[in-house]
């Protein structure tokens, strides 16, 4: 119930007991006094009956109307003093990390919304520079860290070339090196979401044949999948072109199906589907495996969440991919939802919006 609906039956209830209060005191003012025992008796009966029925009346006529009247100037006055509060909780539900220097409307009038606004207000500035700095921080670090990755990656490869290197010696060099090029990995996904976030990846606008995307990740997949002996199949794929970045799509689709490949049980499935929507491209992953459980579902695009770690400590990744995948989707007007059936069946489902007709000339 809300505020507004409350505190209008409230004032109701007071204004129900204040009637009833009201006609006690009007039956006892007006309730007639006892004739003395000599006096000429009179019909009792017809008088009380009498007096009850003009209280009634006067209670009706003189109660009634101003009550009413007061319980709509009530609510008049409750509705118009609780309004700021609903405009108010409005405009902060649209308040976002994207939006925090957004300023939420003040009335100017110095009253306790008005303040309240302001505060809120402040906070959100807070917020704003606090997320500020906190992609400053993450963009600089990155930004140092390549540097030596990149120094110590050539040094591991100028290494590996000595033919002097013993097999034992060349297999930790090996390990070493894949270790490098994972932390690498990781600061270039860092990189890209921290700028993300902070608008600052742009993204072309051009033709893209969604279709020979899905066939080229279809036949990168396959490569990927041969060790674990998973089937990958292409099962539909729909000629589609629509407005978008390519290199950005073709990593959102790589993404997906190295993830459906690494987690797919062995010996397992993989079928790939590209359909076309009469508004919309609908490109779809799903792979055979342990699945993920329901209750972390909602958690699977945070950045570096990769579940159980008991199951995912043998797969190889950084628990970014599916984060750059959701900001490639959103950047492109789309959705992404994943579905799955723990030791079953585990779906990705991406829907594009189809290159409208004239596109071109919007360009």
């Amino acid at each position: 119930m809300t505020i507004r609906a409350r505190l209008t039956a409230w004032y109701a209830a007071i204004m129900f007991v204040s009637l009833l209060a009201m006609g006690l005191l009007m039956y006892n003012a007006f309730a007639p006094e006892p004739y003395p025992q000599n006096a000429v008796e009179k019909s009792t009966g017809e008088s009380d009956e009498s007096d009850l029925r003009e209280i009634l009346r006067i209670l009706f006529w003189c109660g009634v109307p101003p009550a009413l009247l007061a319980l709509a100037g009530g609510w008049w006055l409750m509705r118009r003093a609780l309004t700021p509060v609903a405009e108010l909780t409005a405009a902060a539900e649209k308040i976002h990390e994207g939006n925090l220097n957004q300023k939420l409307p003040r009335t100017g009038n110095g009253d306790e919304l008005d303040r309240l606004t302001e505060v809120f207000n402040a906070m959100t500035a807070r917020l704003a520079g606090s997320f500020a700095r906190i992609r400053e921080f993450t963009l600089h670090a990155s930004h140092e860290l390549k540097t030596p990755l990149t120094v110590l990656h050539g040094e591991m490869e100028t290494t590996l070339a000595d033919a002097a290197l013993t097999p034992a010696q060349r297999e930790q060099l090996l390990s070493q090196l894949d270790e490098i090029q994972r932390l690498a990995r990781i600061v270039d996904g860092l990189t890209l979401l921290t700028k993300a976030d902070a608008g600052q990846v742009p993204l072309a606008r051009e033709p893209v044949p969604l279709h020979e995307l899905a066939g080229e990740v279809f036949a990168d997949a396959q490569i990927l999948a041969q060790p674990r002996g998973v089937k990958v199949s292409l099962v539909g794929c729909d000629e589609i072109v629509l407005t978008g970045d390519r290199h950005r799509l073709r990593q959102l689709f790589l993404n997906l199906a190295d993830n459906a490949v690494k987690y797919c049980q062995p010996q397992g499935a993989v079928r790939i589907e590209l359909r076309a929507g009469n508004a919309a491209a609908k490109f779809s992953i799903a792979n055979t495996g342990p699945g993920i459980p329901s209750e972390q579902l909602p958690r699977v695009f945070e950045p570096f969440f990769r579940g159980d770690p008991s199951h995912n400590s043998a797969v190889d990744g950084c628990g970014l991919g599916l984060s750059i995948a959701q900001w490639i989707v959103v950047a492109h007007s789309g959705t992404i939802q994943i579905a799955s059936e723990p030791g079953k069946l585990t779906a990705v489902t991406v829907t594009l919006p189809r290159a409208c007709e004239g596109w071109k000339k919007s360009l």
